[in-house]
Protein backbone atom coordinates (compact mmCIF):
# COMPACT_ATOMS: atom_id res chain seq x y z
CA UNK A 1 0.00 0.00 0.00
CA UNK A 2 2.64 2.75 1.14
CA UNK A 3 5.19 2.04 -1.77
CA UNK A 4 2.27 1.62 -4.78
CA UNK A 5 0.35 5.12 -3.74
CA UNK A 6 3.92 6.48 -2.49
CA UNK A 7 2.86 9.84 -4.15
CA UNK A 8 -0.48 10.18 -2.24
CA UNK A 9 1.52 9.24 0.93
CA UNK A 10 3.78 11.96 -0.01
CA UNK A 11 0.88 14.66 -0.38
CA UNK A 12 -0.92 13.70 2.34
CA UNK A 13 1.78 13.54 4.94
CA UNK A 14 3.84 16.94 3.67
CA UNK A 15 0.33 18.16 3.91
CA UNK A 16 -0.36 17.22 7.11
CA UNK A 17 3.19 18.83 7.72
CA UNK A 18 2.33 22.08 6.41
CA UNK A 19 -0.87 23.04 8.23
CA UNK A 20 -0.24 21.29 11.73
CA UNK A 21 -0.05 24.40 13.18
CA UNK A 22 -3.37 25.44 12.53
CA UNK A 23 -4.98 22.16 14.35
CA UNK A 24 -4.31 23.92 17.79
CA UNK A 25 -2.12 21.37 19.01
CA UNK A 26 0.52 22.67 21.38
CA UNK A 27 3.42 19.62 19.92
CA UNK A 28 4.68 19.48 16.37
CA UNK A 29 6.30 16.48 16.23
CA UNK A 30 7.26 17.27 12.89
CA UNK A 31 9.90 20.06 14.22
CA UNK A 32 10.24 17.95 17.09
CA UNK A 33 12.09 15.21 14.33
CA UNK A 34 14.43 17.32 13.06
CA UNK A 35 17.55 16.23 14.61
CA UNK A 36 16.18 13.03 13.28
CA UNK A 37 17.09 13.89 9.75
CA UNK A 38 21.22 12.44 8.88
CA UNK A 39 19.94 8.78 10.96
CA UNK A 40 16.95 8.43 8.91
CA UNK A 41 18.89 9.43 5.42
CA UNK A 42 21.27 6.25 6.44
CA UNK A 43 18.18 3.88 7.02
CA UNK A 44 16.86 4.97 3.70
CA UNK A 45 19.78 4.13 2.24
CA UNK A 46 20.45 0.65 3.67
CA UNK A 47 17.38 -0.36 2.90
CA UNK A 48 18.08 0.52 -0.63
CA UNK A 49 21.27 -1.51 -0.23
CA UNK A 50 19.43 -4.19 1.20
CA UNK A 51 17.29 -4.49 -1.69
CA UNK A 52 19.74 -4.03 -4.45
CA UNK A 53 19.27 -7.43 -6.73
CA UNK A 54 22.69 -8.98 -6.53
CA UNK A 55 22.07 -10.05 -10.26
CA UNK A 56 21.95 -6.20 -10.86
CA UNK A 57 25.08 -5.40 -8.74
CA UNK A 58 27.25 -7.94 -10.84
CA UNK A 59 25.96 -6.54 -13.81
CA UNK A 60 27.15 -3.19 -13.24
CA UNK A 61 30.62 -4.69 -14.04
CA UNK A 62 29.58 -6.56 -16.84
CA UNK A 63 28.03 -4.45 -18.85
CA UNK A 64 29.92 -1.09 -17.52
CA UNK A 65 30.40 0.32 -20.60
CA UNK A 66 26.50 1.14 -21.34
CA UNK A 67 26.55 1.40 -17.20
CA UNK A 68 29.20 3.87 -17.38
CA UNK A 69 27.69 5.87 -20.69
CA UNK A 70 24.53 6.15 -19.26
CA UNK A 71 26.16 7.55 -15.55
CA UNK A 72 28.26 9.73 -17.55
CA UNK A 73 24.74 11.42 -19.55
CA UNK A 74 23.48 12.15 -16.04
CA UNK A 75 26.58 13.70 -14.08
CA UNK A 76 27.32 15.73 -16.96
CA UNK A 77 23.71 17.08 -18.00
CA UNK A 78 22.15 17.62 -15.16
CA UNK A 79 25.05 19.72 -13.09
CA UNK A 80 25.29 21.58 -16.70
CA UNK A 81 21.23 22.25 -16.23
CA UNK A 82 21.64 23.09 -12.98
CA UNK A 83 24.19 25.52 -13.58
CA UNK A 84 22.68 27.00 -16.49
CA UNK A 85 19.29 27.57 -15.03
CA UNK A 86 21.21 29.24 -12.01
CA UNK A 87 23.38 31.51 -14.30
CA UNK A 88 20.37 32.98 -16.64
CA UNK A 89 17.47 32.98 -13.70
CA UNK A 90 20.07 34.05 -11.51
CA UNK A 91 17.65 33.10 -7.82
CA UNK A 92 18.74 33.83 -4.47
CA UNK A 93 22.14 32.40 -3.26
CA UNK A 94 21.20 30.32 -0.86
CA UNK A 95 18.48 29.22 -3.37
CA UNK A 96 20.88 28.64 -5.90
CA UNK A 97 22.65 26.35 -3.83
CA UNK A 98 19.53 24.00 -3.27
CA UNK A 99 18.88 24.19 -7.32
CA UNK A 100 22.59 23.17 -7.80
CA UNK A 101 22.60 20.19 -5.48
CA UNK A 102 19.31 18.73 -7.01
CA UNK A 103 21.48 18.93 -10.21
CA UNK A 104 24.34 17.10 -8.77
CA UNK A 105 23.09 14.34 -6.39
CA UNK A 106 22.62 10.84 -7.80
CA UNK A 107 19.17 9.23 -9.38
CA UNK A 108 16.14 8.00 -7.33
CA UNK A 109 14.72 4.64 -6.67
CA UNK A 110 11.79 5.67 -7.85
CA UNK A 111 13.20 5.78 -10.89
CA UNK A 112 13.05 1.32 -11.02
CA UNK A 113 9.66 1.37 -10.28
CA UNK A 114 8.58 3.81 -12.69
CA UNK A 115 10.61 2.51 -15.46
CA UNK A 116 8.95 -0.69 -14.70
CA UNK A 117 5.51 1.23 -15.44
CA UNK A 118 6.77 2.94 -18.81
CA UNK A 119 7.64 -1.18 -20.21
CA UNK A 120 11.18 0.49 -19.88
CA UNK A 121 14.65 -1.97 -19.04
CA UNK A 122 14.64 -2.28 -15.63
CA UNK A 123 17.95 -4.30 -15.04
CA UNK A 124 19.58 -1.39 -16.87
CA UNK A 125 17.32 1.13 -14.81
CA UNK A 126 18.78 -0.35 -11.70
CA UNK A 127 22.58 -0.88 -12.63
CA UNK A 128 22.51 2.94 -13.45
CA UNK A 129 21.13 3.73 -9.94
CA UNK A 130 23.53 1.38 -8.34
CA UNK A 131 26.79 3.03 -10.13
CA UNK A 132 25.57 6.79 -9.42
CA UNK A 133 24.83 6.14 -6.21
CA UNK A 134 28.42 4.48 -5.63
CA UNK A 135 30.09 7.60 -7.31
CA UNK A 136 28.44 10.30 -5.73
CA UNK A 137 31.40 11.04 -3.40
CA UNK A 138 33.84 11.52 -6.17
CA UNK A 139 31.66 13.55 -8.66
CA UNK A 140 29.10 15.12 -6.40
CA UNK A 141 31.73 17.41 -4.74
CA UNK A 142 33.45 17.92 -8.05
CA UNK A 143 30.04 18.76 -9.46
CA UNK A 144 29.16 21.00 -6.95
CA UNK A 145 32.95 22.52 -6.70
CA UNK A 146 32.58 23.57 -10.51
CA UNK A 147 29.43 25.20 -10.12
CA UNK A 148 28.63 26.69 -6.53
CA UNK A 149 29.22 31.06 -6.76
CA UNK A 150 31.95 32.01 -4.68
CA UNK A 151 29.40 33.72 -2.03
CA UNK A 152 28.31 30.47 -1.13
CA UNK A 153 31.10 28.96 0.78
CA UNK A 154 31.51 24.98 0.22
CA UNK A 155 33.36 22.41 2.06
CA UNK A 156 33.96 19.96 -0.52
CA UNK A 157 35.93 17.52 2.21
CA UNK A 158 33.02 17.79 4.14
CA UNK A 159 30.78 16.96 1.20
CA UNK A 160 33.07 13.67 0.61
CA UNK A 161 32.82 12.27 3.67
CA UNK A 162 29.24 12.95 4.01
CA UNK A 163 28.38 10.92 1.01
CA UNK A 164 30.72 8.01 2.39
CA UNK A 165 29.29 7.79 5.38
CA UNK A 166 25.39 8.55 5.01
CA UNK A 167 24.73 7.22 1.43
CA UNK A 168 27.60 4.97 0.14
CA UNK A 169 28.44 3.25 3.12
CA UNK A 170 24.87 1.84 4.23
CA UNK A 171 24.26 0.92 0.42
CA UNK A 172 27.46 -1.03 0.60
CA UNK A 173 26.61 -2.76 4.04
CA UNK A 174 23.13 -3.40 2.95
CA UNK A 175 23.75 -4.81 0.10
CA UNK A 176 26.50 -7.57 1.62
CA UNK A 177 23.59 -8.48 4.13
CA UNK A 178 21.55 -8.98 0.98
CA UNK A 179 24.33 -10.67 -0.97
CA UNK A 180 25.41 -13.32 1.92
CA UNK A 181 22.56 -13.57 4.22
CA UNK A 182 19.64 -15.89 3.51
CA UNK A 183 18.18 -14.89 6.70
CA UNK A 184 18.43 -10.72 6.30
CA UNK A 185 17.31 -11.28 2.68
CA UNK A 186 14.04 -12.93 3.45
CA UNK A 187 13.62 -10.00 6.27
CA UNK A 188 14.38 -6.98 3.94
CA UNK A 189 12.04 -8.20 1.26
CA UNK A 190 9.38 -8.08 3.46
CA UNK A 191 10.08 -4.85 5.44
CA UNK A 192 13.00 -3.24 3.53
CA UNK A 193 10.62 -1.28 1.11
CA UNK A 194 8.12 0.02 4.03
CA UNK A 195 11.06 1.03 6.13
CA UNK A 196 12.63 2.96 3.37
CA UNK A 197 9.69 4.68 1.80
CA UNK A 198 8.65 5.76 5.33
CA UNK A 199 11.92 7.61 6.19
CA UNK A 200 11.90 9.60 3.14
CA UNK A 201 8.64 10.51 3.86
CA UNK A 202 9.26 11.71 7.54
CA UNK A 203 12.79 13.65 5.86
CA UNK A 204 10.54 15.45 3.25
CA UNK A 205 7.24 16.48 5.76
CA UNK A 206 10.75 17.77 8.30
CA UNK A 207 11.37 19.56 6.06
CA UNK A 208 8.20 21.18 4.94
CA UNK A 209 7.57 21.57 8.48
CA UNK A 210 11.22 23.61 9.83
CA UNK A 211 10.35 25.87 6.04
CA UNK A 212 6.49 26.76 6.32
CA UNK A 213 6.63 30.05 5.80
CA UNK A 214 9.70 30.28 3.06
CA UNK A 215 8.30 27.66 1.50
CA UNK A 216 5.20 29.47 1.69
CA UNK A 217 6.96 32.17 -0.35
CA UNK A 218 8.81 30.09 -2.72
CA UNK A 219 7.96 32.01 -5.78
CA UNK A 220 7.31 31.04 -9.33
CA UNK A 221 10.97 32.01 -10.16
CA UNK A 222 12.09 28.38 -8.27
CA UNK A 223 8.77 27.08 -9.64
CA UNK A 224 10.12 27.43 -13.10
CA UNK A 225 13.98 26.40 -12.70
CA UNK A 226 12.54 23.28 -11.17
CA UNK A 227 10.53 22.60 -13.87
CA UNK A 228 13.24 23.38 -16.50
CA UNK A 229 15.38 21.32 -14.85
CA UNK A 230 13.18 18.46 -14.58
CA UNK A 231 12.19 18.54 -18.18
CA UNK A 232 15.62 18.92 -19.61
CA UNK A 233 17.07 15.97 -17.53
CA UNK A 234 14.48 14.04 -19.57
CA UNK A 235 15.16 15.05 -22.70
CA UNK A 236 19.29 14.71 -21.96
CA UNK A 237 18.39 11.47 -20.89
CA UNK A 238 16.35 10.13 -23.72
CA UNK A 239 18.39 11.91 -26.36
CA UNK A 240 21.55 10.57 -24.85
CA UNK A 241 20.78 7.23 -25.29
CA UNK A 242 19.23 7.77 -28.78
CA UNK A 243 22.55 9.06 -29.64
CA UNK A 244 24.23 6.30 -28.33
CA UNK A 245 21.96 4.33 -30.35
CA UNK A 246 20.34 2.33 -26.83
CA UNK A 247 17.44 0.36 -27.56
CA UNK A 248 13.86 1.89 -26.89
CA UNK A 249 13.68 0.21 -23.08
CA UNK A 250 17.17 1.45 -21.95
CA UNK A 251 16.17 4.89 -23.17
CA UNK A 252 13.00 5.40 -21.35
CA UNK A 253 15.53 4.24 -18.33
CA UNK A 254 18.11 6.50 -18.68
CA UNK A 255 15.50 9.31 -19.28
CA UNK A 256 13.73 8.77 -15.60
CA UNK A 257 16.38 8.01 -14.18
CA UNK A 258 18.39 11.46 -15.17
CA UNK A 259 15.35 13.28 -14.20
CA UNK A 260 14.31 11.97 -11.18
CA UNK A 261 17.02 12.89 -8.18
CA UNK A 262 17.17 11.49 -4.89
CA UNK A 263 15.82 14.18 -2.72
CA UNK A 264 16.45 12.41 0.70
CA UNK A 265 20.36 12.84 -0.31
CA UNK A 266 19.81 16.58 -1.56
CA UNK A 267 17.98 17.68 1.37
CA UNK A 268 20.67 16.19 3.90
CA UNK A 269 23.25 17.38 2.04
CA UNK A 270 21.97 20.98 2.08
CA UNK A 271 21.46 20.82 5.46
CA UNK A 272 24.95 19.76 6.63
CA UNK A 273 26.48 21.74 4.02
CA UNK A 274 24.63 25.17 4.47
CA UNK A 275 22.67 24.14 7.67
CA UNK A 276 18.50 23.46 8.50
CA UNK A 277 17.89 27.21 8.60
CA UNK A 278 19.50 27.44 4.63
CA UNK A 279 16.95 27.63 2.23
CA UNK A 280 19.11 25.49 0.07
CA UNK A 281 16.47 22.81 1.32
CA UNK A 282 13.91 24.22 -0.50
CA UNK A 283 14.66 23.43 -3.77
CA UNK A 284 15.45 19.97 -2.62
CA UNK A 285 11.84 19.60 -1.11
CA UNK A 286 10.40 21.02 -3.88
CA UNK A 287 11.42 19.05 -6.44
CA UNK A 288 10.38 15.64 -4.98
CA UNK A 289 6.97 16.44 -5.90
CA UNK A 290 7.89 17.35 -9.29
CA UNK A 291 10.08 15.11 -10.26
CA UNK A 292 7.37 12.09 -8.65
CA UNK A 293 4.57 13.77 -10.28
CA UNK A 294 6.31 14.24 -13.97
CA UNK A 295 7.99 10.89 -13.61
CA UNK A 296 4.72 9.66 -12.95
CA UNK A 297 2.65 11.08 -15.66
CA UNK A 298 5.50 10.13 -18.44
CA UNK A 299 5.43 6.52 -17.12
CA UNK A 300 2.00 6.46 -17.92
CA UNK A 301 2.02 7.75 -21.21
CA UNK A 302 4.64 5.38 -21.98
CA UNK A 303 2.73 2.26 -20.53
CA UNK A 304 -0.12 2.44 -23.61
CA UNK A 305 3.19 2.54 -25.78
CA UNK A 306 4.79 -0.79 -25.90
CA UNK A 307 8.66 -0.43 -26.84
CA UNK A 308 9.15 -1.36 -30.86
CA UNK A 309 12.00 -3.78 -29.68
CA UNK A 310 11.61 -7.06 -28.61
CA UNK A 311 14.79 -8.21 -27.90
CA UNK A 312 16.04 -5.81 -24.57
CA UNK A 313 15.07 -7.76 -21.82
CA UNK A 314 17.19 -10.40 -21.05
CA UNK A 315 15.72 -14.11 -20.42
CA UNK A 316 13.18 -14.15 -17.61
CA UNK A 317 14.02 -10.80 -16.37
CA UNK A 318 10.39 -9.07 -17.44
CA UNK A 319 8.72 -11.63 -15.41
CA UNK A 320 11.80 -10.87 -12.01
CA UNK A 321 11.07 -7.16 -12.10
CA UNK A 322 7.44 -7.41 -12.41
CA UNK A 323 7.50 -9.99 -9.38
CA UNK A 324 9.68 -7.59 -7.70
CA UNK A 325 8.12 -4.26 -8.40
CA UNK A 326 6.31 -3.43 -4.92
CA UNK A 327 9.69 -4.56 -2.98
CA UNK A 328 11.69 -1.16 -4.28
CA UNK A 329 11.73 1.78 -2.31
CA UNK A 330 10.28 4.83 -4.10
CA UNK A 331 12.73 7.52 -3.52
Amino acid sequence: MLQRYILCWLVASSGLAWVWPRLGIAVDPFTAAAGSLNALIVVTMFCVGALLPVKEVNDVFAKWPRVLAGTAIQYLSMPLLAWGVVSVLRPAPEIAAGILIVGCVPGAMASNVLTLAARGNVSYSVTLTTSATLLSPLVVPLALWLTLDDSMQYDGAAAVKLLLIQVVAPVVSGHLLNRFSTGFRAVAETWAPTVANLSILIIIAVVVAVKRDDLGRAGGLLLVALAVLNAGGYLAGYFGAAGLRFPEGMRRALTLEVGMQNAGAGIVLADRLFGAASDAVIPCALYTFGCMLTGTVLASIWQRKPPFENAEYPSGIRAVTEQETDSTPQM
